[in-house]
């Protein structure tokens, strides 16, 4: 659907340049999502790996992100080889609905509720996001953080939306139970893509 490259603004690598390759295609329908244009991968123009793998390293950073959407949708095997072939460090954002492709660095599972995530992208999983909408996705984080591997980082997140309203929960239901971080979307403070 798109890519660029920016600055991680979420989660763990928070802060870090990385490349987004941002695929179309996603059958989970979060209402909340903010990029529904991503939904349909049929309205998007295909690309191939080669070309994906030269667009990235016009750029410094060897950090690629590959996002939607949906990115499980998508057999990311071939993706992920060529990318690590030319040098780059390959992490995923996904709500873990399909199976688990590609070879990953880092595995940011963001599950919904829509679709639950597969057992072994759980399992993969080296971060948990949850994004946080209302006060029931606390509970609903706590089931998923039971299910992850116990080296995995814990984010909530609010859904920028609500943000006003349930950061402040948020942030009391971090310190009532420290194992979770805080994640918010920094590049949309910063209004950077």
């Amino acid at each position: 659907m798109e890519q660029f490259y920016t600055i991680q603004g979420e989660g763990y690598n928070t802060g870090r340049a990385a490349y987004f390759i941002r695929l179309g295609g996603c059958d989970v329908g979060c209402h909340w999502c903010d990029v529904k244009e991503s939904w349909d991968a049929d309205a998007h123009p295909r690309q191939s790996v080669a070309q994906l793998v030269a667009a990235v390293l016009e750029h410094p950073g060897r950090n690629v992100v590959i996002t939607g959407g949906e990115p499980l949708m998508h057999d990311l095997g071939p993706l992920t080889a060529a990318l690590r072939a030319a040098g780059c460090r390959t992490w995923i954002e996904t709500s873990g609905a399909h199976p688990l492709s590609g070879t990953w660095d880092w595995v940011c599972l963001s599950p919904k509720k829509f679709k639950a995530p597969l057992p072994e992208v759980v399992a993969a999983a080296h971060e948990l996001k949850v994004v946080v909408f209302n006060a029931h996705d606390f509970a609903w984080a706590e089931e998923h953080a039971a299910q992850v591997p116990a080296a995995a980082r814990l984010y909530l997140q609010p859904e920028w939306s609500r943000a006003a309203r349930m950061t402040p929960e948020l942030v009391e239901y971090v310190k009532q139970h420290p194992q979770w971080q805080v994640s918010l979307q920094t590049h949309k403070y910063l209004d950077i893509p």
